[in-house]
């Protein structure tokens, strides 16, 4: 992958990411020493070709190719990272920006198929949801045990007097209403759109 670099001035980069909403204002990004600290912890490091030292060491040299990197998508935020840097620092933070940078300009957005069911689950039931798209992979991992609990958990939560997992129609209207009125709808349709995907 070639370096490509949007600025003059390379730390315009990270100048851009430092004063996204989401980015920690005490996060030490700029004391980065580059010691590997983040990569040696990082289980997703260890299974594929993610490396969080050299993703931050690409953001600040203005390596804005890092936005095309397939590899930053394997990052599941276990904020392993964050709690071992010694210069507090968060590479799985800078990850998360870096991917809504990425989906901003239309870059690698097929990596949100499989988790687009999880946003509707937000819009229609006010609650996040394994995507039904892992259901099969998961009954293999855990077992029958889990498929069993999943299917019966209603049951189980009011054999154990608690309430059902989904909430009241009036506390998903008013999350609907503010997911739409923050863009999230909007933004997870014009998503599904762009790649002639239909969750509901």
């Amino acid at each position: 992958m070639n370096k490509l670099t949007i600025y003059d001035n390379p730390l315009d980069f990270i100048k851009s990411i430092i004063e996204d909403i989401k980015f920690s204002k005490d996060l030490g990004v700029l004391r980065c020493v580059q010691c590997g600290m983040c990569t040696s912890t990082c289980p997703a490091a260890r299974y594929s070709n993610y490396n969080p030292r050299d993703m931050i060491e690409r953001v600040l040299e203005g390596d804005i190719s890092v936005l095309e990197d397939e590899n930053i998508w394997n990052c599941f935020y276990c904020y392993t990272c964050h709690s071992i840097c010694p210069v507090g620092n968060s590479a799985c933070e800078i990850n998360q920006i870096l991917k809504q940078f990425a989906i901003s300009k239309g870059i690698n957005q097929d990596k949100l198929i499989p988790f687009l069911e999880f946003g509707d689950n937000y819009l229609n039931k006010a609650i996040g949801g394994i995507p039904s798209i892992f259901f099969d992979d998961i009954r293999e991992d855990v077992g029958e045990e889990w498929w069993e609990f999943r299917n019966n958990l209603e049951d189980i939560r009011k054999d154990l007097g608690l309430s059902p997992v989904i909430p009241s129609q009036d506390v998903i209207d008013e999350v609907e209403t503010l997911l739409i009125n923050c863009g999230f709808k909007g933004r997870l349709d014009k998503i599904k759109e762009s790649r002639g995907v239909i969750y509901e």
